[in-house]
């Protein structure tokens, strides 16, 4: 199969079109005949060597792919109502840059009515992501205000979208004006542009001095001070990436007196039970959401593989809007 590799440890001209053995699925997993990849900033990170492969996964980058089962455990295919032939997207721990991969049954979910495989694959890895942190781990509740730090990424506009459907008011940060108007077209209620205002003070001011109830932070470093200053009591913040540093100081007294919960998580190395769970509540609450249109993908450019380096170097210029994809 052709794949895409990291040679070294670099910039995006490290990766490198090659071809490898055909992966073998074992037992609870299939094998996808990959139609489109996802690139997300955790491929940037291990391109980098900043994000270990966990034990057992493919060193190949990529962490969702969509396309159409070609073989697998015909049993576990059985029980999960999988077959060979169909259309599926999937998050894996990695082998999401090839031609083939291989993806535990329970975390492929079928291609949404109406959706392109494009499309498909742009939405494993921040629809898991954000339904595990958001829903999960920080209960959002309808009737609340989530603070979504970096409104434009592909976790972003997942997360603007995703809570908007389910009933919340959504908050964003951005780092243009541009980037803000695309979050408010995409059904954020407030737009923040983090390089020209305040969003503690906005946050507190359009919560009538309140604060949020949940904040999804990429960032951390020394935004996490200012976030326990803008949360609300019985507030939740939830860190899933350390972009400004993993170092963090904040007024614990606030914490006690709010009665505040500061958490975090990282996905690729859990379980496949756990992300197989997240699965089933994706399917049942928001895969009937993405086939009304009430939720759509946000694509902002495709690359073929063997220009994966583009790719990339598009992520880390922080001017995409929405997901990167590659086609194969």
């Amino acid at each position: 199969m052709k794949a895409v590799e990291i040679s070294q440890y670099g910039d995006p001209q490290v990766l490198r079109a090659v071809e490898r053995p055909d992966p073998v699925p074992g037992p609870g997993e299939v094998l996808i005949r990959v139609a489109a990849s996802g690139v997300n900033r955790p491929d940037v990170l291990q391109r980098k060597g900043h994000y270990p492969v966990p034990p057992g996964a493919s060193d190949l980058p990529g962490l969702e792919v969509a396309g159409v089962i070609v073989d697998g455990d015909a049993d576990a295919m059985a029980a999960a109502g999988l077959s060979a032939g169909e259309r599926v997207c999937a998050l894996v721990a990695g082998g999401g840059y090839a031609q083939l991969c291989v993806a535990p049954v329970g975390q492929c979910l079928p291609v949404p009515a109406g959706l392109s495989d494009v499309e498909a694959a742009s939405l494993p890895e921040t629809f898991f992501t954000v339904w595990s942190n958001v829903f999960d781990r920080a209960r959002l509740a309808p009737g609340e205000t989530l603070l979504v730090q970096g409104g434009s990424s592909g976790i972003g506009v997942t997360a603007i979208q995703m809570a908007k459907a389910l009933g919340a008011t959504v908050i964003v940060t951005a780092g243009s004006d541009d980037k803000c108007a695309a979050c408010l077209q995409l059904g954020a209620d407030h737009a923040i542009n983090y390089r020209t205002q305040d969003f503690v003070a906005e946050a507190k001011r359009l919560t009538g001095g309140a604060g949020v109830n949940v904040i999804l932070d990429m960032v951390a470093g020394d935004y996490v001070a200012r976030e326990v200053e803008c949360l609300a009591e019985d507030g939740r913040l939830v860190i899933i990436a350390v972009q400004g540093g993993v170092q963090a100081g904040f007024n614990a007294g606030l914490v006690l007196r709010r009665r505040l919960q500061i958490t975090g998580s990282t996905l690729r190395p859990r379980p496949v039970a756990f992300k197989a769970a997240i699965a089933a509540s994706l399917k049942e609450r928001v895969w009937p959401l993405l086939e009304s249109g009430a939720i759509r993908p946000v694509i902002h450019s495709t690359f073929a593989a063997e220009d994966a380096p583009q790719a990339h170097a598009l992520m880390e210029s922080n001017q995409h809007i929405g997901k990167i994809v590659l086609t194969w």
